[in-house]
């Protein structure tokens, strides 16, 4: 089942690389074959799945909407993940795949072409890297990482290695997404110098404050924290609830705000901040997390201001909205969201009218479908990590400015914070031994 939409292909490869840090998408060229490169169109792809959690077994389920797709193997620290990672294989294509607990082991795999990473954040780096040293082509979940850094290392081994890398944020390949950033870009709205995203969700609460504990039967924990520091198992710093803690993940900022800010980037160009400042804490929740349950942060580009905020435990945001991307511009006002878009004209303007456009549904078979196209042409694909990176990159940045609780000030091209080592040092993140990332900028 081909799922993929005709109308944004062009415009998607095109506009992408309008929103990607300067310079060309992998130079312009078409990707080299590997030992392990993708299989021709007439063949089978095989898939293999690294982290067996909801989102990854989401991501293999849409994999398996194109019929070409197999997975002779998935990989998680827990068994109980691991179990209905083998039963989705089983559901979709009638045989059961391997097991394996170790990462590695599906990269050693020779019917393997391309890897899903689906892991906590602090595992998205070492398995993406590896993969592309082992000639796997990888989608991964975003944001990159927990750390500019470790981005850094993923783009420098995808290029070096002439891998075909998809980040799994998938409104780049919404098509009513598409024509709202067309929107945007045209002129229309006039100049544009204010866009903010924000998300206000009720459905995130307090997680309480469990005492530490034995990790559950059937889970490696030691592998599970991998690179991150060690520390005793605590329910709340496990699935799901590790992205409230800053040793995995970056709170909603990340969460959330990568998508969000991926479409304000898109549709802004490929300018990068030049300072940065947020304000917010933990004013709400009292359980055992670390991230804030409130976030105001303002990034100054060279043409324009970006901000994002996000708030727990509420549903009313701007707007009247739970959540929206929106482009303030000098002749109306476009908001976009799931639902769809809307232009509001500016009462003393007439340029424009006010209007309403549906949405068009789940991107993700479409982002899937795009990196299935790509295995096969060596094209880069909609959100390759020239793209990923840069956005990741400035949702890191409002994390970095918040923890510091000072304005920083970006050197994007060094991928330094100038004249704060507090903040510099927050670039980046330590890995523990034995676990070492290749390419690492400042290892």
């Amino acid at each position: 089942m081909n799922t993929s939409f005709n109308y944004p292909r062009r415009r998607f490869l095109a506009q992408t690389g309008k929103a990607a840090v300067a310079g060309p998408i992998l130079g312009g060229l078409v990707l080299g074959r590997g030992a392990g490169a993708a299989a021709p169109a007439s063949e089978t792809v095989r898939v293999g799945l690294i982290g067996c959690g909801g989102m990854g077994r989401g991501d293999l389920d849409t994999f398996f909407l194109n019929s070409e797709v197999q997975c002779p193997v998935v990989c998680d620290v827990d068994d109980a993940h691991l179990a209905h990672g083998v039963e989705l294989v089983e559901k979709r294509r009638g045989a059961k795949p391997e097991t394996t607990k170790d990462f590695r082991r599906v990269l050693d795999r020779k019917d393997v072409d391309a890897v899903i990473v689906a892991t906590p954040d602090h595992w998205h780096a070492l398995p993406t890297v590896l993969a592309c040293q082992a000639d796997k082509d990888v989608y991964v979940e975003k944001p990159l990482a927990t750390s500019i850094a470790e981005g850094r290392a993923m783009l420098t081994a995808m290029r070096r290695h002439r891998r075909v890398v998809q980040m799994g944020t998938q409104w780049r390949s919404g098509e009513y997404f598409a024509r709202a950033v067309e929107f945007v870009q045209s002129g229309k709205l006039g100049k544009v110098g204010l866009v903010r995203g924000w998300a206000y969700l009720d459905w995130v609460g307090s997680i309480g404050n469990p005492p530490d504990a034995d990790p559950p039967e059937g889970v490696d924990y030691d592998r599970w924290l991998g690179p991150a520091p060690a520390r005793p198992f605590n329910p709340n710093r496990f699935h799901f609830n590790f992205r409230w803690f800053w040793d995995y993940a970056g709170g909603l900022m990340t969460d959330w705000g990568v998508h969000l800010i991926n479409v304000l980037l898109w549709a802004m160009g490929p300018e990068p901040p030049r300072a940065v400042m947020s304000s917010g804490g933990k004013y709400v929740l009292d359980d055992n997390s670390e991230t804030p349950d409130t976030q105001i942060t303002v990034y100054e580009f060279p043409s324009y201001t970006l901000m994002w905020e996000h708030k727990v435990g509420v549903h009313l945001g701007p707007y009247g909205r739970e959540w929206s991307i929106l482009f303030t511009g000098t002749e109306g006002t476009l908001i976009l969201n799931d639902a769809g878009w809307e232009i509001i004209r500016e009462p003393k303007k007439d340029s424009l009218r006010s209007e309403k456009f549906p949405g068009s549904g789940d991107a993700r078979p479409a982002h899937v479908r795009n990196f299935l196209d790509c295995l096969k042409s060596r094209e880069a694909p909609v959100e390759n990590l020239e793209v990923g990176h840069h956005v990741s990159t400035v949702a890191h940045l409002g994390n970095i400015a918040l923890r510091t609780q000072r304005k920083i000030r970006w050197d994007h091209q060094a991928e330094r914070v100038i004249d704060d080592p507090e903040a510099d040092g927050l670039v980046s993140v330590p890995y523990r031994a034995p676990w070492k990332l290749p390419y690492h900028p400042r290892a």
